[in-house]
């Protein structure tokens, strides 16, 4: 999740000043997710729309209007969300939607949330188009409605007392569609990008379920992947895509509690692991660098001693199910081993937040739980190096800089 205190483009992502709360919202992805879908989905669980709208009336834009209904998705009553905007502007750069956010005096945790969605969506779109993030032009995305339905997220949760974000794996379809770019295959480029690392999966069905600002609600906000967390569950909605895709709902589902112990239930992840006694140290560090880049939890190298005296190792790796096979064909590829082993587990991790400092002008990226920060070893060592500063004492400023917010 994008959060701390983050300069951009001229645009501040502001601090968290909660606590790690025990309020979450998990979105359960099955038929994909949309930026109208996500919002239906916090109205019908119970966000109230009048104060939805009061609130999207601080934006310093006209021309719009948010309108909701009921309807049946394959049986299933859900709520749609409709955005009627007259907007004949050219395409916004991010900087600019970002600079509209900011002046709209919102609750500090809808502009972070806002914010930092905007801010995924562009640096993913700065990727895939060679461009700095704060002067990408968001065409679909930096329109009205767009807008409406990222900060209309964005208040939904807060009124909602949403103090987390998880998610499930993502639905999307397969087949192409037409955007400013042109004819795009499905999932979008976009989508890709944003949703690296998350638990994915497609559907045989011809068309988009994840729309690039649905992928960027969760790309910026969700703190946890994979089934519902353990809760107690206090309100549930849904809320309604556009088409009618037959037998599946096309709906996106978010599930609000309060979370119970957490020893209740667990992560599912998988453990796969392979000894080699054949391959170098440095073709083994390449190897855990690709499995994390891959999308690994965590990957690792334990020595051990093999038949005949022959020291070896144990690569071990820890991910989502539903990448063990791509991971596990990696390893053979990269390794030449004759089998992976593998189990089953679950993991209790603790909630984080990944953001960034400054520390004598140099960006230092920090994780903060509830009761510890640990920067970020490669920016504190890069830091450090350039301003002739101890790797402790760089260390030492850009946790005390997280914790000042």
């Amino acid at each position: 999740m994008l959060s701390g205190p983050v300069a951009w483009e001229g645009v501040t992502v502001p601090a968290s000043s909660e606590p790690i709360g025990s309020t979450v919202a998990w979105f359960h992805c099955f038929s994909g997710i949309a930026g109208d879908m996500a919002l239906g989905a916090l109205i019908d669980a119970g966000a109230d729309v009048d104060e939805v709208r009061a609130m999207l009336r601080r934006l310093p834009i006209d021309g719009w209007s948010l309108e909701t209904e009921t309807v049946l998705r394959s049986g299933i009553a859900g709520t749609k969300v409709h955005v009627h905007a007259d907007d004949d502007a050219p395409a916004r750069s991010a900087a600019v939607v970002a600079g509209i956010v900011a002046s709209a005096k919102l609750p500090e945790r809808v502009e972070r949330r806002a914010l930092a969605t905007i801010r995924a969506l562009a640096e993913a779109e700065g990727r895939l188009h060679d461009t700095p993030a704060g002067s990408v032009h968001l065409h679909e995305v930096g329109a009205l409605d767009a807008i409406v339905d990222i900060v209309g997220t964005s208040i939904a949760l807060e009124l909602l007392g949403v103090d987390e974000v998880a998610s499930s794996p993502v639905a999307d379809g397969i087949g192409t569609v037409r955007a400013v770019h042109g004819v795009l295959p499905v999932p979008v480029p976009a989508v890709v990008a944003l949703l690296h690392g998350a638990p994915t999966y497609g559907l045989d069905i011809a068309r988009e379920l994840t729309t690039p600002t649905g992928a960027a609600l969760l790309a910026a906000n969700v703190v946890q992947w994979g089934p519902m967390p353990a809760m107690t569950i206090t309100s549930a909605g849904y809320g309604a895509g556009t088409a009618d895709l037959g037998d599946r709902p096309n709906l996106t589902r978010v599930v609000i509690g309060t979370r119970t112990a957490p020893d209740v239930a667990g992560q599912s992840v998988t453990l796969l692991e392979t000894n080699v006694d054949d391959v170098t140290g440095e073709t083994l560090a390449h190897v855990v660098e690709e499995l994390l880049a891959a999308g690994a939890h965590d990957a690792w190298l334990v020595p051990i001693v093999m038949k005949k005296g022959r020291p070896a190792f144990t690569v071990s790796v820890l991910c989502d199910p539903s990448l063990a096979p791509s991971l596990r064909a990696l390893l053979v590829r990269e390794t030449g081993t004759m089998g992976v082993r593998g189990a089953a587990l679950e993991r209790w991790p603790q909630a984080r937040e990944i953001g960034e400092v400054m520390v004598e002008g140099h960006t230092v990226r920090v994780k903060a739980a509830a009761d510890r920060v640990k920067a970020e070893h490669d920016d504190v060592a890069r830091a450090a190096r350039a301003l002739g500063l101890p790797l402790r004492e760089v260390a030492r400023r850009a946790e005390e800089a997280w914790r000042r917010g």
